[in-house]
Protein backbone atom coordinates (compact mmCIF):
# COMPACT_ATOMS: atom_id res chain seq x y z
CA UNK A 1 0.00 0.00 0.00
CA UNK A 2 1.40 2.97 -1.19
CA UNK A 3 -0.52 5.95 0.45
CA UNK A 4 -2.29 6.25 3.92
CA UNK A 5 -5.61 5.26 3.76
CA UNK A 6 -8.30 7.20 5.64
CA UNK A 7 -10.22 4.05 7.82
CA UNK A 8 -13.78 5.29 9.34
CA UNK A 9 -14.09 3.75 13.17
CA UNK A 10 -17.72 3.17 13.77
CA UNK A 11 -18.27 1.87 17.47
CA UNK A 12 -21.74 1.00 17.97
CA UNK A 13 -21.80 1.29 21.76
CA UNK A 14 -22.45 4.71 22.82
CA UNK A 15 -21.31 4.13 26.83
CA UNK A 16 -18.44 6.69 27.47
CA UNK A 17 -16.85 3.54 29.22
CA UNK A 18 -17.97 0.85 26.72
CA UNK A 19 -15.12 -2.08 25.91
CA UNK A 20 -16.25 -1.04 22.38
CA UNK A 21 -14.71 2.50 22.79
CA UNK A 22 -11.77 0.84 24.61
CA UNK A 23 -10.94 -1.81 21.95
CA UNK A 24 -11.01 1.23 19.20
CA UNK A 25 -8.99 3.08 20.64
CA UNK A 26 -6.29 0.46 21.01
CA UNK A 27 -6.48 0.27 17.44
CA UNK A 28 -6.12 3.74 16.96
CA UNK A 29 -2.74 3.13 18.75
CA UNK A 30 -1.66 0.18 17.23
CA UNK A 31 -2.69 1.52 13.78
CA UNK A 32 0.52 1.01 11.20
CA UNK A 33 1.63 4.15 9.53
CA UNK A 34 -0.50 2.91 6.06
CA UNK A 35 -3.56 3.17 7.86
CA UNK A 36 -5.35 6.39 9.72
CA UNK A 37 -7.80 5.31 12.09
CA UNK A 38 -10.60 7.91 13.35
CA UNK A 39 -14.01 7.17 15.14
CA UNK A 40 -16.71 8.24 13.03
CA UNK A 41 -19.09 9.05 15.86
CA UNK A 42 -22.86 7.97 15.56
CA UNK A 43 -24.70 8.78 19.20
CA UNK A 44 -25.79 12.20 17.57
CA UNK A 45 -27.84 10.73 14.77
CA UNK A 46 -31.81 11.38 14.78
CA UNK A 47 -33.66 7.62 14.27
CA UNK A 48 -33.58 7.58 10.29
CA UNK A 49 -36.96 8.41 9.23
CA UNK A 50 -37.49 7.86 5.10
CA UNK A 51 -39.54 11.69 4.52
CA UNK A 52 -35.77 12.63 5.70
CA UNK A 53 -34.33 11.35 2.65
CA UNK A 54 -35.63 14.44 0.43
CA UNK A 55 -35.08 17.04 3.42
CA UNK A 56 -32.20 15.46 5.89
CA UNK A 57 -31.72 16.58 9.85
CA UNK A 58 -28.30 18.20 10.09
CA UNK A 59 -26.32 15.75 11.53
CA UNK A 60 -27.06 13.45 8.54
CA UNK A 61 -24.75 15.16 5.94
CA UNK A 62 -21.36 15.64 8.08
CA UNK A 63 -21.60 12.00 8.53
CA UNK A 64 -22.43 10.63 5.40
CA UNK A 65 -19.75 12.77 3.95
CA UNK A 66 -17.14 11.02 5.96
CA UNK A 67 -18.39 8.04 5.69
CA UNK A 68 -18.16 8.08 2.06
CA UNK A 69 -14.42 10.13 2.39
CA UNK A 70 -13.13 7.19 4.06
CA UNK A 71 -10.91 4.25 2.35
CA UNK A 72 -12.12 1.95 4.19
CA UNK A 73 -14.38 0.94 7.82
CA UNK A 74 -13.67 -0.96 11.22
CA UNK A 75 -17.10 -1.53 12.90
CA UNK A 76 -16.65 -2.16 16.68
CA UNK A 77 -19.63 -3.47 18.37
CA UNK A 78 -20.92 -4.94 21.28
CA UNK A 79 -23.94 -7.23 21.29
CA UNK A 80 -27.30 -6.55 22.38
CA UNK A 81 -30.01 -9.25 22.07
CA UNK A 82 -27.37 -11.37 19.72
CA UNK A 83 -27.48 -8.42 17.16
CA UNK A 84 -25.96 -5.26 16.81
CA UNK A 85 -27.18 -2.31 18.88
CA UNK A 86 -29.79 0.18 17.76
CA UNK A 87 -27.24 3.19 16.89
CA UNK A 88 -24.76 0.96 15.06
CA UNK A 89 -28.00 -0.15 12.26
CA UNK A 90 -29.40 3.28 12.56
CA UNK A 91 -25.62 4.38 11.09
CA UNK A 92 -25.66 2.07 8.42
CA UNK A 93 -29.51 3.14 7.17
CA UNK A 94 -28.70 7.09 7.47
CA UNK A 95 -25.42 6.41 4.92
CA UNK A 96 -27.27 3.80 2.31
CA UNK A 97 -30.35 6.37 1.78
CA UNK A 98 -32.00 7.82 -0.53
CA UNK A 99 -32.01 4.62 -2.14
CA UNK A 100 -29.54 5.57 -4.92
CA UNK A 101 -26.53 7.18 -2.04
CA UNK A 102 -24.99 4.06 -0.43
CA UNK A 103 -21.94 5.64 0.40
CA UNK A 104 -20.52 2.89 2.39
CA UNK A 105 -20.63 0.39 -1.02
CA UNK A 106 -17.60 -1.10 -2.67
CA UNK A 107 -14.91 -0.29 0.03
CA UNK A 108 -12.82 -2.57 2.48
CA UNK A 109 -14.90 -3.20 5.69
CA UNK A 110 -13.71 -5.46 9.18
CA UNK A 111 -15.95 -6.26 11.81
CA UNK A 112 -14.68 -6.84 15.93
CA UNK A 113 -16.84 -7.56 18.31
CA UNK A 114 -16.32 -7.22 22.24
CA UNK A 115 -18.52 -8.26 25.44
CA UNK A 116 -18.13 -9.64 28.85
CA UNK A 117 -19.84 -12.56 27.72
CA UNK A 118 -17.52 -15.93 26.82
CA UNK A 119 -19.37 -15.66 23.10
CA UNK A 120 -17.40 -11.85 22.62
CA UNK A 121 -20.31 -10.54 20.76
CA UNK A 122 -20.25 -13.67 17.92
CA UNK A 123 -24.13 -13.01 17.28
CA UNK A 124 -23.68 -9.10 16.82
CA UNK A 125 -20.47 -9.71 14.75
CA UNK A 126 -22.35 -12.31 12.47
CA UNK A 127 -25.34 -10.18 12.43
CA UNK A 128 -23.47 -7.10 11.38
CA UNK A 129 -21.28 -9.04 8.88
CA UNK A 130 -24.80 -10.12 7.05
CA UNK A 131 -26.04 -6.64 6.87
CA UNK A 132 -22.71 -5.09 5.39
CA UNK A 133 -22.73 -7.83 2.75
CA UNK A 134 -26.48 -6.61 1.56
CA UNK A 135 -24.81 -2.66 1.38
CA UNK A 136 -21.97 -4.21 -0.32
CA UNK A 137 -18.82 -3.75 2.10
CA UNK A 138 -16.01 -5.95 1.42
CA UNK A 139 -15.73 -7.35 4.62
CA UNK A 140 -12.68 -8.98 5.24
CA UNK A 141 -13.44 -12.62 6.43
CA UNK A 142 -10.24 -13.52 8.36
CA UNK A 143 -9.09 -12.89 10.82
CA UNK A 144 -12.06 -12.84 13.05
CA UNK A 145 -11.80 -11.07 16.54
CA UNK A 146 -14.14 -11.65 19.38
CA UNK A 147 -13.22 -9.70 22.52
CA UNK A 148 -14.77 -12.29 24.92
CA UNK A 149 -14.49 -11.47 28.66
CA UNK A 150 -13.72 -7.57 27.56
CA UNK A 151 -13.98 -6.57 31.36
CA UNK A 152 -10.98 -8.15 31.70
CA UNK A 153 -8.62 -6.77 28.96
CA UNK A 154 -8.27 -3.53 29.89
CA UNK A 155 -6.54 -2.33 32.54
CA UNK A 156 -8.02 0.51 34.84
CA UNK A 157 -6.86 2.99 32.57
CA UNK A 158 -8.62 1.82 30.11
CA UNK A 159 -5.55 0.46 28.32
CA UNK A 160 -5.43 -2.54 26.59
CA UNK A 161 -3.65 -5.95 28.30
CA UNK A 162 -0.93 -7.02 26.57
CA UNK A 163 -3.05 -10.37 25.42
CA UNK A 164 -5.77 -7.95 24.01
CA UNK A 165 -3.32 -6.01 22.60
CA UNK A 166 -2.01 -9.22 20.80
CA UNK A 167 -5.81 -9.76 19.61
CA UNK A 168 -6.02 -6.32 18.98
CA UNK A 169 -2.20 -6.12 16.38
CA UNK A 170 -3.32 -9.36 15.04
CA UNK A 171 -6.88 -8.00 13.45
CA UNK A 172 -5.17 -4.42 12.20
CA UNK A 173 -1.96 -6.74 10.55
CA UNK A 174 -5.10 -8.73 8.68
CA UNK A 175 -6.79 -5.73 7.84
CA UNK A 176 -3.25 -3.37 6.31
CA UNK A 177 -3.45 -6.76 4.40
CA UNK A 178 -7.18 -6.84 2.90
CA UNK A 179 -7.12 -2.99 2.53
CA UNK A 180 -4.41 -3.27 0.07
CA UNK A 181 -5.93 -6.34 -1.50
CA UNK A 182 -8.96 -4.28 -2.32
CA UNK A 183 -6.98 -1.08 -3.61
CA UNK A 184 -5.50 -3.58 -6.44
Amino acid sequence: MSQTKRIAVIVGSLRKESFNRKAANGLIALAPDSLELEIVEIGDLPLYNQDFDDDPPEPYSPFRDKIQAADGYIFVTPEHNRSMPAAMKNALDIATRPPSGNVWSGKPGAVISASPSLQGGFGASHHLRQTLVNLNVLCMPQPEVYLSQANELFDDRGQPTERCRGFLQKFLDGYEKWVGKMAD
